[in-house]
Parts: structure tokens; sequence; C-alpha cells
């Protein structure tokens, strides 16, 4: 009994060792990219720039929440900053889902780990998405109900990563984005925002890691074919977008750490449609869920769940039908899901050498007052009155 348990979790985890090592450079890639960005794009201007939801300032939203590539938590807190400080209630939660479904580290761990059409379909049932939650919120969210909840976050309740969200290390000054990223204070600013990237999801990555390594070595495919009703083809491709969001709901798992469970969810038959459901629930996971409570009150978090709920649900379906129409489905279930193994190839290739260059960020980051940035992320309070004294801007979106 006791070896065969060993034996069961040793499998576990070299499912989840395994899963990590394919994507290990694609994280790497990922936040080097996403700091690149976040380097050059400040947040101060953010709620000046979305005072109402129309369609040319939801796209605004939508393009400074994919800038800001944020972890969940941050990015909900980042959301509630905005709309404190003037910022449209619509645009927030645009940006806000922006910031977690529509960034480059995501799209590269899918293409890595399941197939490049599911990078594809992210990146276009995101902005269907985020059009869907706008139109249902113009419908529900009355001016009595966004003042409610206006009155609700400005009573300061504290989620998580506040600090996270209240800091703006970006670049200042003028000029082009390369010129901004290659100026004496771009790679101090880059190698920051790259290692906070890491601090605010390794939880969920290793958390992600561990649940699908456990369902892939624990979970027989019978259950899940059952699971997804895999024998009735229509069935599935109904029931799938219901379903992938209600198992997020319930996985504790967000921002990239939900993709390996992605792959072993679509290994085990869900539809296509279910997967980018799934997916796009990394913001209605039962913690966020109690942090729309803290920060909105009881009934703007039960309005915004079931219009989230909904957005996703929808998105799923229109997926599933724009990509079965375009014969764009995956035929295969061949997602990177396998025992641990290191050989010689591409992969191991590309692991040194973003590793190399992940030792480079490292070795900037705590030569330049990183450590310092940390302590205050788990602090507002430090990070509004916080001046990064490295030329860096620091308007500040105070949580």
């Amino acid at each position: 009994m006791f070896q065969e348990i060993v034996t069961a979790v040793f499998q576990a985890i070299s499912f989840s060792f395994a899963m990590g090592w394919q994507i290990l450079w694609a994280l790497i890639l990922g936040f080097t990219l996403s700091g690149v960005v976040q380097a050059v794009v400040s947040k101060g201007e953010m709620s000046r720039l979305l005072p109402d939801d129309s369609p040319r300032t939801i796209l605004l939203a939508s393009a400074l929440g994919a800038a800001s590539s944020s972890c969940s938590y941050a990015a909900v807190a980042l959301a509630r900053s905005i709309f404190k400080k003037g910022g449209n209630f619509n645009a927030a939660m645009a940006f806000q889902f922006a910031s977690t479904n529509l960034v480059l580290e995501l799209g590269i761990i899918l293409a890595v780990l399941i197939s490049w059409q599911f990078t594809l379909a992210e990146f276009i049932g995101g902005p269907i998405m985020i059009v869907l939650l706008v139109l249902m919120l113009r419908r529900v969210m009355s001016r009595e109900r966004v003042a409610e909840a206006r009155r609700r976050a400005e009573e300061n309740r504290q989620g998580r990563m506040e600090g996270h969200a209240a800091m703006d290390m970006s670049v200042g000054g003028q000029g082009s984005v390369l010129a901004r990223a290659l100026s004496p204070t771009g790679p101090t600013a880059i190698s920051h925002f790259f290692v906070m990237g890491w601090v605010s999801v390794w939880s969920d990555i290793v958390l992600g890691l561990l649940i699908s390594g456990a369902l892939a070595a624990w979970v027989p495919n019978t259950f899940w074919k059952a699971f997804f009703l895999v024998n009735h083809p229509l069935g599935a491709k109904l029931a799938g977008p219901l379903i992938g969001p209600l198992v997020a709901v319930v996985s504790f798992v967000c921002s990239v750490g939900n993709v390996p469970m992605a792959a072993v969810l679509w290994n085990g038959g869900i539809s296509f449609g279910g997967v980018v459901a799934f997916l796009f629930a990394d913001l209605i996971i039962l913690p966020i869920l109690n942090i729309y409570r803290k920060y909105y009150g009881w009934r703007i978090a039960l309005i915004l769940t079931a219009v989230f709920y909904v957005a996703m649900v929808l998105a799923g379906y229109a997926v599933e039908l724009i990509f079965g129409a375009l014969h764009l489905v995956p035929r295969q279930r061949h997602a990177l899901v396998e025992m641990a193994h290191i050989s010689w190839d591409y992969t191991t290739f590309l692991n040194i050498v973003f590793g190399a260059l992940s030792v480079v960020m490292l070795y900037r980051f705590f030569t330049t007052g990183g450590p310092q940035m940390l302590i205050m992320m788990s602090s507002p309070a430090n990070a509004d009155r916080s001046t990064h004294g490295r030329g860096h801007s620091h308007d500040n979106v105070s949580s």
C-alpha cells in the first residue's frame, strides 16, 4: 500500500516536472517581453485615458491591459485603482480581463504546451469576451450600482497584490519604445518587472503544475471522456464552455498557471471552446470572487460573477463556431503531458539560453534595489510613497 502511494505521488510529480520543463523557456521569454512592454508604458495616465465605455475607450483599455500583463490578483487590484481614480467601471473591467487574457506569455505557453490554434483562439476569443461583458455591464450596472461600487471601492479594503498594482516603475521621458527600453534606466526597469512578474505568479504556476500532474497521473481517461460527453459530439460542444469555467472556479489556479491544467483537460476530451472558456475563467476563481466581495460588496460581486461567467461561456461558443467553420480545431489531442525526461533537444537548448538570460536579469535586479521593490509589493502605503531613485517614472495608481 505504501509503495503504491509513493509510486502514485512520483508519477504526479514526474508529470508536473515534465510540463514545467517544457514551458520554462517560454515563461522566461514571456516575462522578458512583458517586462520590456511594462517598462515603457506608464500606469499613471490610465484613469484619465478611460473616462467612458465608448468603443474607442474599450479598445484602449484592452491595449493598456495587454501591455500591463498582470497576474490575476494584481489585475483586479489595478482595475479597482483605475475605477477609484475616476476611470469608467466598464472600461476598468475590460482592462482587467485584457491584462490576464491578452498577454504575450500566455500565448507563448499555449503554443508550446498545446498548439498554436489555442494561442490564436485566445487572442480572437479574448476581444469577443470583452465586448460581450461590456455590453452586459451596460445593461446591469445602473448609475446607482456604479455609485454603490465606487463607495465600497473607496473603503480601501485589501485584497492581494495591492502593492504591485500601486507601483509604477516605467521609464519616463520621450522617445520611441526602443529608445526608452535602451535608455540608461531601461534595463533596470525591465529586470524589476521581470522578477516581479515571476514573484506575482510563481505560486499559481507551481500549483497549476502540481494539480495538472496529479490529474494526469491519477484520473483515468475514461472519467474525462464520460465527464466531457466525448461520445456525444454535439453534447460535448454544448457542455464544454459551460463546464470549463466551473472547473476553473474550484481549481484556485489563475494566470498562466492554468495552461498546464488546460492541457490535461484537452487531452481528456473537453471541447475546443471548453478549453478557451476555462482559460478565460482565471478571474472568477474562488479567492478572486472573495476579493470582488471585499472591493465592491456582495451585490456587485454576484453581478460581476454572473456577467463574467456568461461572457466566458458565450466567447467559448463563438470560438468553437468560428474555428470549426475555418477547420482550425486541432484533430489530435497530444498536448505535452508526459512523464519526466530530459534529452538534448530544442527545449533543453532554449532552457539553457533563456536560463542564462534570467541570471542576467536577476543580477541586475539584485544590484539595483530590487529587493526593496519586492517589500513594497506587499505594502500599498509604502508603494504609494516610494521613489525609484534611478530615473523611473513613479506616477502611482494607488490602491
